[in-house]
């Protein structure tokens, strides 16, 4: 069986940036779930502690219907350097066909430069249901019922 047969969704980019050699989200690895996104920003820019900053990622997208574009921070960015997606995961409709933006926040207590090329987040394809919505009396019955924070325990 061919290793990428799973491979069946495409994702049609469109280039926002202005340099013709940016380069494309791709994966960081073989089986990575999503496509690392770096920010398009020109020279360097600083986030202060606890401030919030949409970062351009040069790029947008047209995720297929049925689809959702989940934009997740990266591991490394979050856990070496305290920046991550502030809304996570920041949703990219089927229906958006505007710039991917990162929206990120430096949550370590000091400046965190951020450079042109920084991989910053993910972008993961999940597949969406459209539920029908109905209104209804009474909700069926579950052992937990209405228990809501902790009450399954700690």
């Amino acid at each position: 069986m061919d290793s990428h047969a799973h491979e069946k969704v495409v994702l049609e980019f469109k280039r926002v940036d202005k340099d013709p050699a940016w380069p494309l989200p791709a994966r960081g690895s073989e089986w990575a779930s999503g496509l690392d996104l770096a920010a398009a920003v020109e020279g360097e820019i600083t986030l202060a502690p606890g401030e919030i900053r949409l970062i351009p990622t040069g790029w947008a997208v047209a995720v297929p219907h049925g689809f959702e574009g989940q934009v997740r921070p990266r591991s490394g960015a979050a856990a070496k350097r305290g920046l991550t997606v502030i809304n996570s995961p920041g949703t990219v409709d089927s229906d958006y066909r505007g710039e991917i933006s990162m929206a990120m926040v430096n949550l370590s207590g000091k400046p965190q430069p951020v450079s042109r090329g920084d991989r910053l987040a993910q972008l993961v394809i999940i597949r969406v249901e459209r539920p029908k919505v109905v209104l209804v009396e009474a909700l069926s019955e579950t052992g937990r019922g209405e228990g809501g924070f902790g009450s399954t325990g700690v």
